[in-house]
């Protein structure tokens, strides 16, 4: 038995729901940028260069998701970026390395006017601001703190909670950071390539107290490429819907804003509204993770003494320890065939 089994299960489903969808973004890169380069080398590359060399960002997807998730009347989390500067903040083994300078390319600046403007438009309107932890931080507390900090300054007000860059976990250690600078949950525990329950329904408490892990069940580039199979992509949604409700769970989806553009990943924006529409006709609750911890209800639940991931038996207030036997019917991944270097999670 791992540290993890012997985790607790939040045991409470919000306003008597059949299950619960938490939506969340990650803000990977809001502008395109010098990428469409190596874009233009796979693909259309006309169409690439103009976005390298014209004043169009495709990546830039705030308002429309705004004005889409207004439509449907829910919210979701938004988690941001402050990923380390490749020259000043990494050494100089690193600037070696292909590969770290395509994961430091296109980094963006919080602070800076536009993303404080639409960050400030995202918290008034109800939205849940969040850390994306930056590549590197998940063993560094000091880090994390700092990028929590920027984030906290730009919002002006405290965050609950976010997700690492890449799902990078150092399973509890990540937690652990998490907890100690002052977040009440993480959302990184999950695939960057299948789809489904397999870390159980519920989100978890690691150390038997109130920090929450939610489980990805859903991200956009795991599932089958909508805009070339579009009735394969709904109907994974649809089992992983059918699966929530039967088991009372609680299912996070990630879609990354860039993939609401329709002329750089079409069929995604149309597949995030059937999932969002079709959940609300199961009786789901929707929401963020931040609107789904505040729903909890203490009172409601009863004492249980487990063993937390830091070795210590304490008594907490839960409902149900997790069943080891029972495994979640999600079975077989659902792989998605769009290329690595198009998806960042």
């Amino acid at each position: 038995m791992t540290e993890f089994d012997r985790a607790l299960e939040a045991d409470a489903l919000p306003e008597d729901a059949e299950f619960a969808l938490c939506l969340t973004h990650d803000v990977d890169r809001p502008y395109k940028g010098l990428r469409g380069l190596y874009y233009a080398t796979q693909e259309r590359p006309a169409y690439h260069l103009r976005t390298v060399l014209g004043d169009d960002n495709p990546y830039w997807q705030f308002e429309e998701i705004m004005a889409l998730e207004d439509d449907l009347g829910v919210r979701s989390a938004f988690y941001f970026l402050n990923e380390q500067h490749l020259f000043r903040d990494r050494p100089v083994r690193d600037w070696l390395s292909p590969a770290h300078w395509v994961q430091h390319l296109g980094r963006y600046d919080l602070t800076e006017d536009d993303l404080v403007d639409v960050v400030e438009r995202l918290e008034g309107g109800g939205w849940e601001i969040g850390l994306h932890g930056s590549y590197h931080t998940r063993d560094d507390r000091t880090r994390l703190r700092e990028e929590k900090d920027v984030l906290e300054r730009v919002v002006g007000d405290s965050i609950s909670g976010g997700r690492q860059h890449h799902l990078r976990l150092s399973v509890p250690e990540t937690w652990r950071h998490y907890r100690e600078i002052g977040l009440e949950y993480d959302a990184s525990l999950g695939s960057t390539t299948a789809c489904g329950f397999y870390h159980g329904y519920r989100p978890r408490r690691p150390f038997g107290d109130d920090f929450l892990v939610f489980p990805l069940t859903i991200m956009d580039q795991a599932l089958p490429d909508p805009d070339e199979e579009f009735e394969a992509a709904r109907r994974a949604c649809e089992r992983l819907l059918t699966e929530a409700a039967e088991n009372d769970a609680v299912m996070t989806a990630l879609w990354h804003p860039r993939f609401f553009s329709e002329r750089e990943f079409p069929g995604y924006r149309r597949l995030y509204r059937w999932l969002v529409e079709r959940a609300a006709e199961m009786g789901a609750w929707i929401g963020s993770p931040q609107g789904f911890c505040e729903t909890l209800e203490s009172d409601d639940l009863q004492s249980a003494e487990v063993e937390d991931a830091d070795g210590r038996t304490r008594e907490t207030t839960r409902e149900r320890t997790v069943d080891d036997s029972a495994e979640p019917a999600t079975t077989r991944p659902l792989r998605s065939d769009l290329s690595a270097a198009r998806g960042e999670s």
